[in-house]
């Protein structure tokens, strides 16, 4: 009968644990000086060696022919644990032993002295499965017991375990082990089963194991029985990463904000009996993706992707900003939670494709700071901004947008004002003599607010689209009022509608000053056009200055 690849290439030794090395080498010197403990806990994610290392442990602290603290695998001990005919060496799952009554039993069979091994060992799988009261039956005995019973612990979800229980453990916490490691083994297995094995290939299946290598051994197994070579390409077949052509268009209509596209694409793939839950799941995992990309030098250690597939996830985040990935990241997010809690789930990732390209309809900060990179980047690259990027409730009430001689609707605003740098504590231009929501006031003797970037820093921490609203501003100060000269409208509105934006911005006023501010826009008066002097008459100053005799008639 064939065995499966991951059951026949299951480590015998602490020697052969791949990836584990600070473990092993610590269980190796306890069984060879004989300073074991009386339990252990091994947690960490599943294929990364918690029952293969407990094995090891229970043969070697039993084996009369331990070699430098590993089991000989060759004796009759070893070989009877290996089969399971060694009775003092119990396994037990704890799943579907979870029970008081189960762990009655093992309190009572532990009392009686082994018959064939040194330690009676228990190898308790899955532990935090185990109910309160077989957890509280449990504790007794491993606080206090017998010589020649040893506990071993195997967890995947260690924050279940209660803490009286991890107290009474030696800990070992087994990490993910790397791509690079699970190639090298697999490229080993696969020159014993006579197989071609590219290396790409074996780092493809690192990656999509997550760092387990029962995982990556079982899909290798998959791979070699669909026949010939081992390529990347007949491993993304085998795992179902060759058909993601959908991602990347509806991906491409959200970038270019295409609603019509994309409830398109997501009616077709309904109709093809997609599951909408796991549609939108696989978009998470692709903007997780997009976001590396956008962010981490070298993505291809992160990012499970064919090359191809790569480099057009590369030219597709080249095209978005960060926060347009953040914001469409966040909202399918929360699609995926809310799709569990209805049945029409085609609707909620409709909805939010809506959202996705139509950002101006979300009032969430995600979303401001969106609208804010997109209308920057409009800005600097000098392409008129469109209708839909800025709502009409947006606009600042002096504008209106009217179409320019070349048929494209511009924003009309007023005209920007002139501003000339000015020395720390200089009295301001004259200014309105009331700002709009605030009293009248004198502000002939207003000066500029020098500590003003400081108080941007600490709004940075605690409102960024706040912050991003007020770059390139200024301040003024005049007596217990403060008022703004930003050049982005949007922080007028924010102000204006937002409870949340001014009490940020008086609250790192308070931080910085330690008064209480009232806040207020800056803005200037219209100064009147003062009357050109006659050219003739500064030509005839001008005479008249280097000396030379001029006759008025």
């Amino acid at each position: 009968m064939y065995q499966a690849l991951y059951r026949k290439y299951r480590p015998k030794t602490f020697d052969d644990v791949v990836g584990q090395a600070q473990i092993t080498r610590t269980l190796q010197n306890e069984v060879k000086t004989g300073k074991t403990a009386h339990a252990y806990l091994f947690t960490g994610s599943r294929g990364t060696g918690k029952t293969t290392c407990s094995k090891i442990l229970a043969k070697a602290v039993n084996c009369p022919n331990a070699v430098d603290g590993n089991p000989c695998g060759t004796c009759e001990i070893c070989r009877g644990i290996d089969d399971g005919s060694v009775m003092d060496v119990l396994e037990i799952d704890a799943a579907s032993n979870s029970g008081v009554d189960n762990i009655r039993q093992l309190r009572e069979d532990a009392y009686f002295a082994p018959g064939q091994v040194k330690y009676r060992v228990y190898i308790i799988d899955e532990t935090h499965m185990l109910s309160t009261g077989a957890f509280n039956a449990l504790l007794k005995i491993m606080e206090e017991p017998p010589p020649h019973v040893l506990f071993i612990l195997a967890t995947t979800e260690v924050h279940k375990v209660p803490a009286t229980i991890l107290s009474r453990c030696q800990r070992f916490d087994f990490r993910r082990i790397s791509s690079e490691d699970i190639a090298g083994y697999l490229e080993k297995i696969a020159r014993q089963e006579g197989v071609q094995l590219e290396h790409s290939a074996g780092l493809l299946i690192g990656k999509l194991a997550d760092g387990g290598m029962r995982d990556a051994i079982s899909l290798l197994d998959l791979c070699i029985s669909r026949g010939g070579a081992v390529t990347a390409e007949s491993v993304a077949q085998a795992a179902g990463l060759a058909g993601s052509g959908h991602l990347l268009a509806l991906s491409r209509a959200f970038a270019k904000q295409d609603t019509a596209s994309a409830l398109e694409q997501i009616g077709n793939l309904h109709e093809q009996s997609m599951d909408m839950d796991r549609l939108c799941g696989d978009l998470v995992a692709f903007y997780r993706d997009l976001m590396l990309i956008k962010t981490v030098e070298h993505p291809e250690r992160l990012v499970v992707a064919l090359p191809e597939e790569l480099e057009e996830m590369r030219q597709l985040a080249g095209q978005m900003n960060l926060s347009g990935i953040l914001y469409t990241l966040s909202v399918l997010q929360e699609t995926q939670n809310r799709m569990s809690r209805t049945a029409n789930r085609r609707t909620e990732l409709e909805m939010a494709a809506v959202r996705v390209c139509n950002p101006v309809m979300d009032q969430s900060a995600e979303a401001v700071l969106a609208r804010l990179e997109a209308l920057e980047a409009a800005v600097r690259s000098g392409a008129a901004v469109p209708v839909t990027s800025v709502p009409e409730q947006e606009l600042p009430p002096n504008s209106r947008l009217e179409p320019d001689p070349a048929g494209s609707v511009q924003q009309n605003r007023e005209k920007p004002r002139q501003r000339r740098e000015e020395p720390a504590q200089e009295q301001a231009p004259a200014a309105s003599p009331r700002p709009a929501g605030d009293s009248a006031v004198d502000l002939s003797a207003a000066k500029r607010f020098g500590p003003w970037q400081e108080v941007l820093g600490r709004l940075i921490k605690s409102n960024p689209p706040l912050f991003a609203a007020l770059k390139q501003s200024d301040a003024y100060e005049a007596g217990d009022l403060i008022l703004i000269d930003a050049k982005n409208e949007l922080f007028f509105k924010l102000i204006r509608e937002n409870a949340f934006a001014k009490d940020s911005l008086r609250d790192a006023l308070m931080a910085q000053t330690g008064k209480r501010y009232r806040l207020g826009p800056y803005r200037p008066q219209e100064q009147p056009a003062q009357q050109q002097p006659d050219p003739l008459e500064r030509l005839m100053e001008s005479a008249r200055q280097a000396g030379i005799p001029v006759e008025e008639t």
